[in-house]
C-alpha cells in the first residue's frame, strides 16, 4: 500500500472500500502512521484515538453497509468539538482536564454517515485568532512551505488535509476560521447558512457569529459532508454555469490585494463568462466599520462563555486572549447593541444585493500565507495586523449569515495557492455548493499536491 491514498477524496476512498481494493482498518492504519511520521512538522494534531479508529474500522469491515454514505472515511474535527471521553481544550491549558461525556451533534451525525473519527485538531487558542498559532500545541506550518502560516483559527484541521493525515475534517468558522486557512492550504472551505450546521457540543467563541464548517480537498466532498450535517432536509438542486448571474463587489473586496491573486479571479471571471454565465458589479455596503463591529460583537459574547474560569485560571491564558476577553469587559451594553443594529442593517443590504444575483465572486484572501511569526503585513501599500489581512474578505459574511466556499484557483509564483471565494443566499447552500462543483470540475486551477518531503 502507498501513501497515494492519503491526498483521495471522499469519493475515492469509498470507491476503493466498497471494491474491495482497501479495507477500512488499513486505511486507518495509513492515516495513523502518516500522522506519526508527520507529526512533529505538521503540528497538526493535539490528541488522536487510533484504538477507536481500529475499533470502528474492524467492525465496518466485518458488516460493510454501502448505503451509509461515509463508510469507513476518516475524519478529524478541531478541538473545540465534543467527543464522549475525550478532552475538548480548545488548544488551551484552561480546558486541560475537560472530559466530553457525549459527542457533539456534527460528531454523531458523521457517526451515524460511517466515518471514523480519528483525532483532534490544533488551533488557535478557543479559535481567537486568525494566525493559527498556539504557543502550547506548537503551529501549524503551511504544508506549501513550511515558514509559512497554515492559517487560523481552524490552523491544525487544514494542516491535517495539507499534509495527507485524513480525508477530511470539521472546523468552525466566526470571522474566516474555516475559509482562510483552506485558502491559504490549497484546500476548499465551506460556511454555511448560520445555523444550518448545528454547534451543539462545540465550544462556543461568539455564539451570534459562530458557524461551524468543513474542510475538504475538493467541493464535491464538501457537497457529501453537508448532505450528512445539514439540519435541513437535503435538496438536490440542478444548477449550470450557463445563465448564472455572479455579482462582483464594486468596492472593498478587490482592494489592496496581492496583484496575482486579482489576476487569478480575472481569469476565472473570464471562464465563468466563457461558461455562460453573466458578471455584474454589485454595490457593497460601507465597509468602514465592519471590523469594529465584527469585535464589538465578538468580545462580549466570548466574555460571556470565559467569565466562569478567569477567576481561579485566568493565569493559564495566553496574553492575548486575556487582553481580548478584558476588552470585552470594558465595552458597554450600548455600544454591543448598536454593533448589533450595524449587524441587522448589513443583513438587509445584503438581501438586497442577492435580489439581483445568484452569488458573489471575490478573492479568499488579499494575500498568500504570511510567514510564521509576521506581525503585519502590507499589501499595494496598506498595512495592517496579519490576522486582519487573512480574513479581510471573509469576516463580513459571518454577520451576515449568508453561506460561503473558498476554493483553490491557482498557484502563486511563491508556490502557495490562491483561492476564490463564492458566497450565496441564505439557505441556499446546496446550490452554492453545486456551483463551486461545476466550477472546479470545468476550469484548471493548476494546483498541484505539496511537496512534503
Amino acid at each position: 500500500m502507498t501513501d497515494s491514498l492519503s491526498f483521495a477524496s471522499i469519493g475515492e476512498i469509498t470507491e476503493s472500500l466498497r471494491n474491495g481494493e482497501i479495507s477500512a482498518l488499513q486505511l486507518v492504519d495509513l492515516y495513523a502512521h502518516r500522522i506519526d511520521r508527520y507529526a512533529e512538522v505538521s503540528k497538526a494534531f493535539i490528541a488522536v484515538d487510533l484504538e477507536r479508529a481500529r475499533e470502528k474500522a474492524a467492525a465496518i469491515d466485518a458488516e460493510f453497509d454501502a448505503s451509509r454514505a461515509l463508510n469507513g472515511v476518516p475524519y478529524a474535527c478541531k478541538d473545540l468539538f465534543d467527543v464522549e471521553g475525550m478532552a475538548t481544550t480548545g488548544g488551551s491549558r484552561v480546558l486541560a482536564d475537560n472530559v466530553a461525556s457525549r459527542d457533539a451533534e456534527s460528531v454523531r451525525r458523521l457517526d451515524r454517515a460511517g466515518a471514523i473519527f480519528i483525532g483532534k485538531n490544533n488551533l488557535h487558542e478557543f479559535a481567537y485568532g486568525a494566525t493559527g498559532e498556539n504557543l502550547i500545541y506548537g503551529t501549524p506550518p503551511n504544508p506549501y512551505d513550511k515558514t509559512r502560516l497554515a492559517g487560523g483559527s481552524s490552523s491544525g484541521s487544514a494542516a491535517a488535509l495539507g499534509y495527507g493525515l485524513c480525508v477530511a475534517a470539521l472546523g468552525t468558522d466566526t470571522g474566516g476560521s474555516v475559509r482562510a486557512p483552506a485558502a491559504l492550504c490549497g484546500l476548499v472551505g465551506f460556511k454555511p447558512t448560520f445555523g444550518r450546521i448545528s454547534t451543539e457540543g462545540v465550544i462556543p467563541y461568539s455564539w451570534s457569529l459562530d458557524h461551524v464548517g468543513t474542510l475538504t480537498r475538493s467541493a464535491a466532498d464538501c457537497a457529501r459532508l453537508f448532505a450528512i450535517l445539514d439540519s435541513r432536509p437535503a435538496v438536490t438542486p440542478s444548477v449550470a454555469l450557463t445563465g448564472q448571474r455572479i455579482g462582483i463587489p464594486e468596492t472593498f473586496f478587490f482592494e489592496h490585494a496581492d496583484s496575482e491573486i486579482l489576476d487569478s479571479l480575472d481569469r476565472l471571471m473570464n471562464f465563468l463568462r466563457a461558461a455562460g454565465a453573466s458578471l455584474k458589479p454589485v454595490p457593497m455596503p460601507s465597509m468602514e466599520f465592519t471590523r469594529s463591529v465584527s469585535l464589538t460583537v465578538q468580545m462580549p459574547e466570548a466574555l460571556s462563555y470565559h467569565n466562569r474560569y478567569l477567576e481561579q485560571r485566568g493565569e493559564l491564558y495566553s496574553q492575548d486572549f486575556r487582553a481580548g476577553l478584558a476588552l470585552g469587559q470594558c465595552l458597554l451594553a450600548e455600544q454591543y447593541i448598536r454593533a448589533k443594529r450595524f449587524i441587522e442593517t448589513y443583513r438587509r443590504d445584503m438581501q438586497a444585493a442577492f435580489a439581483e444575483v445568484d452569488a458573489l465572486l471575490t478573492p479568499a484572501t488579499p494575500v498568500i500565507a504570511p510567514p510564521i511569526g509576521a506581525v503585519e503585513l502590507t499589501t499595494d501599500g496598506h498595512t495592517e495586523p496579519a490576522g486582519n489581512a487573512i480574513t479581510r474578505y471573509t469576516s463580513f459574511f459571518n454577520m451576515t449569515g449568508h453561506p460561503a466556499i473558498t476554493l483553490p484557483c491557482g498557484l502563486h509564483s511563491a508556490g502557495l495557492p490562491m483561492a476564490a471565494q463564492l458566497v450565496g443566499r441564505h439557505h441556499d447552500d446546496q446550490t452554492l455548493i453545486e456551483t463551486a462543483r461545476l466550477i472546479e470540475e470545468s476550469y484548471d486551477f493548476e494546483l498541484p499536491f505539496p511537496t512534503l518531503d
